[in-house]
């Protein structure tokens, strides 16, 4: 995202919606176990926005997609349940309106007040929702007067609702989103030096091009989960039953080439936590990478290797974080992990330390270390954060800093 002009993105700030309709592009893809709302981390990050707008005067449109319905309406994929959860948050009616374009959703539209919420049906009930369809965006655009796209984790998505509409109406960003870019900016693209990146994972093969991107940015990059493994792999290491791949040996050459060539220090494990099996109870020792057992596990960074990444975290001014270390999910192979998750959330509240993250499993990891509160920024986006990682382009991104080209559209 280096060549890409993000001081030229619009935001609402001071923005003037009176008695304007709104269209907000968030992202309420959110759990949803019997008809309620499970995890309603997604629905916060967007109420900012949300506020903002309906304090300023501006009649409220949000919209989103669900699941993967391709084109099938059901109950399973309909957005009703967070409307029910929006009215709760908000302490404000939502209108829910049951589809997302066509005169009914008008008519809904026009009977909003200043400062009243709506919001429309899954936009994936319409196919041209993720072909990017120009018909179906400007029927979309026709249900608004400004449109403020508030999901970043759908950026990487060339979808109607996130690239076509923001050519075809006024567009901004909103809170939610430029805090994402703003922090994975201030980590990535001009980071407190030095920056240190954590990423773990089970495969190499599923994070090759951020590796690569990374290993060209970063001063130090430790290697953690099972592609650690493979690593260890390609240095000659016997590594018993551990996962690994040995088909991208040649890859992880490649990116550690790339490393040396921009001085960037890759950090593995000098010793582990290993079993003979990966479930709880079950039996476990430590010891060097070069004695693991012919028929063991690693399963987690051992001490030694927690004290040299605590010592190279005091050395750096910028943690980037995606993936754990070891299998956290299950004791007690979570130590690493959760080890210098709370050493890099003291030294953030300690002033010391600017700390992003992002990804499920780094998220839920955070957590459970009662480490999260004290990062500076985590990201709720998959995908997009991952991509971002990577160096790619984000379509919804780049719309908004105006450099976009016109997709390809069956429909005039």
């Amino acid at each position: 995202m280096a060549d890409i002009d993000l001081a030229s993105i619009k935001t609402i700030d001071g923005l003037d919606v009176a008695g304007k309709r709104v269209l907000v592009r968030a992202d309420l893809n959110v759990p949803v176990e019997d008809g309620a709302v499970a995890d309603a981390t997604r629905i916060e990050r967007v109420l900012p926005t949300i506020e903002a707008l309906r304090k300023a005067g501006a009649k409220v449109v949000l919209m989103s997609h669900f699941g993967r319905p391709k084109g099938e309406r059901s109950p399973e994929t309909s957005l009703k349940p967070v409307a029910t959860k929006l009215t709760e948050l908000l302490g404000a009616d939502v209108l829910f309106l049951d589809d997302c374009i066509g005169p009914e959703v008008e008519a809904g539209i026009a009977s909003l007040k200043d400062g009243d919420v709506a919001l429309l049906e899954n936009l994936r009930y319409h196919t041209g929702e993720t072909k990017n369809d120009v018909g179906f965006a400007k029927q979309l655009a026709a249900l608004g007067d400004i449109y403020v796209d508030d999901a970043f984790s759908c950026a990487h998505r060339a979808h109607a609702s996130v690239e076509a509409i923001a050519r075809l109406m006024p567009a901004y960003a909103g809170m939610a989103m430029m805090a994402e870019i703003n922090a994975l900016s201030a980590a990535l693209e001009n980071p407190k030096l030095p920056v240190m990146a954590v990423v773990g994972g089970a495969k190499v093969s599923t994070k090759i091009e951020v590796l690569t991107n990374l290993a060209q940015r970063m001063n130090i990059i430790v290697v953690g989960g099972g592609m650690a493994n493979t690593f260890l792999f390609a240095d000659g290491i016997d590594i018993g039953k551990s996962l690994c791949e040995p088909d991208f040996v040649d890859t992880v050459k490649e990116i550690t080439e790339k490393a040396k060539a921009s001085s960037c220090e890759i950090v593995l494990p000098v010793d582990v936590v290993v079993a003979n099996s990966l479930a709880e109870g079950v039996e476990t020792s430590e010891c060097g990478v070069d004695e693991i057992p012919e028929e063991a596990l690693a399963l987690d960074w051992g001490p030694k290797s927690v004290a040299l990444l605590i010592e190279k975290l005091e050395g750096a001014h910028t943690i980037l974080w995606n993936g754990p270390l070891g299998a956290f999910e299950i004791a007690p192979f979570g130590a690493a992990t959760f080890a210098l998750a709370q050493e890099a959330g003291a030294r953030t509240k300690a002033g010391k330390l600017i700390s992003v993250a992002g990804g499920g499993d780094t998220v839920r990891a955070l957590n459970m270390a009662g480490a999260a509160d004290n990062f500076t920024y985590i990201s709720t986006a998959g995908g997009a954060f991952l991509e971002w990682l990577a160096g790619e382009q984000l379509p919804g991104v780049v719309v908004l800093a105006g450099g976009a080209t016109p997709p390809q559209s069956a429909v005039a």
